[in-house]
């Protein structure tokens, strides 16, 4: 009889034994189950460059940028913004700066983290379409100068305007080591703008050699579960890091991170906290703070980067005292979801609008925005077919009848010179602009008659101000601009302003 209870207990003993073995095997699989592999999310800074653009249409200084360069170079950004889109046109035009020596500042400043600019694919950094001679230069001049990350997008997403870019960037790399290349799509809405549309582009960049891609929603158009979806897709189309680029016009772009992060996006735009929100990016330490203590945990230190956000408070107040920094551009415009209007367009439209005494036409033109963008194949709006539409809906809006007047850039976008846009453009505003014209289907340089080498004529034409290589590139993208500069930059080494000289009588005010 003892023998036998003796059997019985350990044959139960064995069971509890299994069973506990089995939950505690659960247990493991649920855990295992459960816990999402870490993917640090990377972060990008963009107050020296996007996010002034977007809030005080580009205008700060180097003086303002350099002395918080050392902490900033701490924090171990995946990358800091600091160069092209309009920083290049401000710095000459409004700020009276080579855009060159900044970018040679900044270099200097930050040892330990890399610089990435944005590039307007053919255009490169101006409003026209260039020969593939001064694309290469260009590329390759940043790339001396410091720049590590070229984004380089099309604002018709063109993919022909985006290869030469492309090319000349992987030269340079496989030459002197250094030098990545990214491709931004345009993130628009419309009936074309599809998830297969987007799948197969990335496909495509990724074919043209690009070392990641991005997508740029320059108007908060991006909504969360919008992004999921599209991240997902991205991120099964490719095999090259995805980035996300989005703008807080519309009150979104928080959320949109969040829910891009845990889809599987790589790396973000976010600015520090004084340039932040409004028609800027999401606040850095507010993205950094979201993913603390999970698997997407980005390791940044908000000691470092408080430090930075006191450094820019004063002078974001400076900004608006001055009324440089207007508070239309700070608050949340749900209405951008319709009118897709990016941050730095809304900021240049009100100081147009101010100009010509019009602010009160503010709203008709907002209005009139998505009308001409349909007229002129619902392109994204992303510089230069931004200032194109909108420039053209101010037209239209203060003259009191629609395309009475046009500018040159919207006749080009009508002609095909900028490239092919995704939907057909409306014919009567063709005929009513452009009567009986020829209208191209080639890629941009091509279509301008670009097509041929224009560097050395290029330095021709301003050998008398050239002083370093990099001038002849100013002047190419600017000739106006940059011409009025190196007068500037003359009489500021000399102490002689030529501009008020009488060279009649040989006279030069001193």
């Amino acid at each position: 009889m003892a023998k036998k209870e003796t059997k019985n207990e350990a044959v139960n003993e064995a069971k509890v034994e299994k069973a506990e073995k089995k939950s505690t095997d659960k247990k493991v699989a649920k855990k295992a189950e459960n816990k999402i592999e870490a993917k640090p999310v990377g972060i990008m800074e963009t107050v020296l460059r996007d996010a002034h653009q977007s809030l005080i249409a580009t205008r700060m200084p180097t003086e303002v940028m350099l002395p918080i360069v050392e902490t900033m170079d701490k924090v171990g950004y995946h990358a800091v913004e600091c160069w092209g889109g309009a920083t290049f046109d401000a710095s000459l035009r409004f700020l009276k700066e080579d855009p060159w020596e900044r970018l040679r500042k900044l270099r200097d400043g930050f040892k330990n983290t890399k610089l990435q600019m944005l590039f307007r694919g053919q255009n490169i950094l101006g409003y026209r379409p260039y020969a593939d001679d001064v694309v290469y230069a260009f590329v390759e001049k940043s790339i001396a100068n410091g720049i590590d990350v070229i984004r380089i997008f099309d604002c018709l997403n063109d993919i022909r305007n985006l290869q030469a870019a492309v090319d000349a960037t992987n030269k340079i790399k496989k030459q002197e080591g250094r030098g990545e290349s990214q491709i931004a799509l345009s993130y628009t809405l419309g009936d074309a703008y599809t998830l297969e549309y987007w799948a197969d582009m990335a496909k495509k960049i990724e074919e043209m050699g690009a070392d990641s891609l991005c997508i740029k929603d320059m108007a908060g158009l991006l909504v969360p579960y919008k992004a999921a979806e599209l991240v997902k897709t991205l991120k099964e189309s490719t095999k090259i890091p995805v980035q996300l680029h989005t703008h807080y016009t519309s009150g979104v772009a928080s959320m949109t991170y969040l829910k891009a992060v845990e889809a599987g996006v790589d790396v973000i735009d976010c600015a520090i906290s004084p340039f932040a929100l409004g028609t800027s990016q999401p606040a850095t330490e507010v993205m950094v703070e979201t993913f603390k203590g999970t698997p997407y945990d980005t390791g940044l230190d908000q000691k470092i980067l408080a430090q930075i956000a006191d450094y820019f408070r004063p002078y974001r107040e400076e900004c608006i005292e001055s009324g440089l920094m207007s508070t239309k551009v700070l608050g949340v415009n749900i209405k951008t979801l319709l009118y897709q209007v990016p941050g730095g367009m809304l900021s240049n439209m009100v100081s147009q609008l101010k100009e010509q005494n019009a602010e009160d036409k503010y709203q008709d033109v907002l209005e009139e925005i998505p009308r001409v963008r349909k007229d002129c194949g619902e392109p994204p709006l992303v510089t230069p077919s931004s200032q194109i539409v909108g420039t053209q809906a101010i037209f239209n809006v203060l003259m009191g009848e629609r395309y009475k007047m046009a500018t040159g850039e919207f006749k080009d976008l009508l002609r095909g010179n900028y490239g092919q846009t995704v939907k057909p453009m409306n014919e009567e505003v063709i005929q009513k602009v452009i009567p009986g014209e020829k209208r191209s289907t080639a890629r941009s340089a091509e279509a301008t008659g670009h097509d041929k080498p224009e560097l050395e004529s290029l330095e021709a034409e301003m050998k008398q101000y050239k002083q370093q290589d990099e001038d002849v590139l100013s002047y190419a993208l600017f000739p106006q601009v940059a011409t009025d500069y190196f007068k500037y930059r003359d009489a500021q080494q000399t102490k002689v302003d030529v501009s008020v000289a009488d060279t009649k009588n040989n006279a030069y005010p001193v």
